[in-house]
């Protein structure tokens, strides 16, 4: 069953989709695949499965013990579940308004497809079973909270992946020690508190790459430039600029928002760039711009702002556009919050979003009660605001032939204004 689920051609299509989109720009190691995560996650959640089987193997209807039925449908779903994703996942996601958990759903239920028929094979409705792993509503609570909880097979595999071909540490942690203290009860899965440090280990690893690696402004740099250069093609096609994009004739599905989901699946990321390096040579001077600066790899700098020196973005911009720049796709405001990882934040009411440790006496604590360590840094506003803007604004007086006064005093708003807040700023 997994070896022909591996083998249909949606999944097979995973091979063609970075994991990390445009994070290979900043680290040049992560080059590696939505496909060899999938694998990743499909493994992890086979290792849970075994252990569960060996340790805590059902006994009684209602034990709340490990009900070994229920493996192939979470091997399924930890294979699957991001099937659904497109070409530079989120971005593309935020242009088009596509969902990819809507699509992997729909890849998994419509009988159009390769995955749907080897499914089917264990009965009518099991593809459905599979998507409702992945919808969360699926019945037994422990299955979901496998493929999709606050330590679940999907965050411990991307974490270890992320981390070692961004060649980073961040991400390390004990995951044989994590799986020898995790274990079923009625409402999902708990770790036993002797395996707290491991734990804790886990949350703080997540953390540091979110600042380290998923939130590092060139990452996010080129994230902009790819969102802008999506958006200016988009905007090129609704005002009939036909000879400026050519024939993108895969994305015109999505341009006209009306695509089926055979047309969703012949994306990648490879696609996307063929008609990036064709945009190069596009007559519109800003698609062309902007493709040659994401292909060549030329960041939009960027600078940290708050609430108090939000005010003075407005100016900069007048500036970047005095400078001849079109400043709604050369500047930009980007939040870390906007990216698609989160951190764990305790208090949810869901216990799917809690991370509860078992104590001796089969009691529950949740994990930020008894550990001061993720106390103090869950919960926390961690992020950055940031402005981007064309690195030709920091053009030095040396280079006469681009150097301009708009340049200068862009600078100079930068350097002797940007930390001087008038009396009257929160009016």
């Amino acid at each position: 069953m997994i070896l022909d689920l591996i083998n249909t051609r949606e999944f097979q299509r995973l091979r063609r989709i970075r994991q990390l989109g445009t994070a290979s720009s900043t680290f040049h190691g992560a080059e590696h695949s939505r496909f060899t995560h999938s694998v990743g996650v499909y493994e992890i959640t086979r290792q849970i499965c075994d252990l569960f089987q060996r340790n805590y193997p059902t006994k009684t209807p209602q034990d709340g013990l490990w009900d070994d039925h229920e493996r192939l449908v979470a091997l399924c779903a930890a294979l699957l579940h991001d099937i659904g994703h497109g070409p530079y996942s989120h971005t593309f996601e935020h242009i088009f308004h596509t969902d990819h958990e809507k699509l992997t759903v729909t890849i998994l239920t419509s009988p159009e497809t390769e995955v749907n028929q080897v499914l089917k094979r264990v009965s009518a409705d099991f593809p459905a079973k599979v998507a409702s792993v992945i919808q969360k509503s699926y019945p037994d609570p422990q299955v979901v909270q496998m493929i999709s909880s606050q330590i679940d097979a999907d965050r411990m595999d991307y974490l270890l992946r992320d981390s070692y071909y961004t060649g980073t540490n961040y991400g390390t942690f004990d995951l044989e020690r994590i799986l020898r203290v995790m274990r079923p009860y009625h409402n999902g899965i708990t770790f036993h508190i002797s395996g707290m440090h491991a734990v804790e280990d886990y949350i703080v690893s997540r953390f540091q790459m979110y600042q380290q690696v998923y939130f590092h402004p060139v990452s996010r740099s080129m994230e902009v430039i790819l969102s802008h250069l999506l958006k200016r093609a988009k905007y090129l096609f609704e005002h009939k600029d036909l000879e400026a994009i050519g024939n993108p004739s895969l994305l015109l599905p999505f341009f006209k928002k009306d695509f089926s989901i055979d047309d969703y699946l012949k994306l990648d990321d490879g696609v996307l760039n063929t008609y990036f390096i064709q945009w190069c040579t596009s007559p519109d001077h800003i698609l062309s711009d902007l493709a040659k600066r994401f292909l060549n790899r030329k960041p939009l700098k960027s600078v940290r702002f708050s609430s108090k020196t939000a005010f003075l973005l407005p100016e900069l911009s007048k500036l970047v556009s005095e400078a001849g720049y079109n400043a709604e796709y050369y500047t930009a405001t980007n939040d870390s919050y906007d990216l698609p990882y989160d951190t764990y934040v305790p208090g949810s009411t869901k216990k799917a979003d809690q991370i509860e440790l078992m104590q001796d006496d089969g009691s529950l604590v949740e994990l930020s009660a008894v550990s001061s360590l993720v106390s103090a840094i869950t919960g926390k506003f961690s992020g950055d605001e940031r402005f981007f803007f064309p690195k030709e604004m920091l053009s030095s007086s040396e280079d006469p032939e681009v150097f301009t006064p708009i340049y200068q005093a862009f600078q100079h708003y930068l350097k002797n204004r940007w930390v001087i807040i008038p009396k009257n700023a929160d009016k």
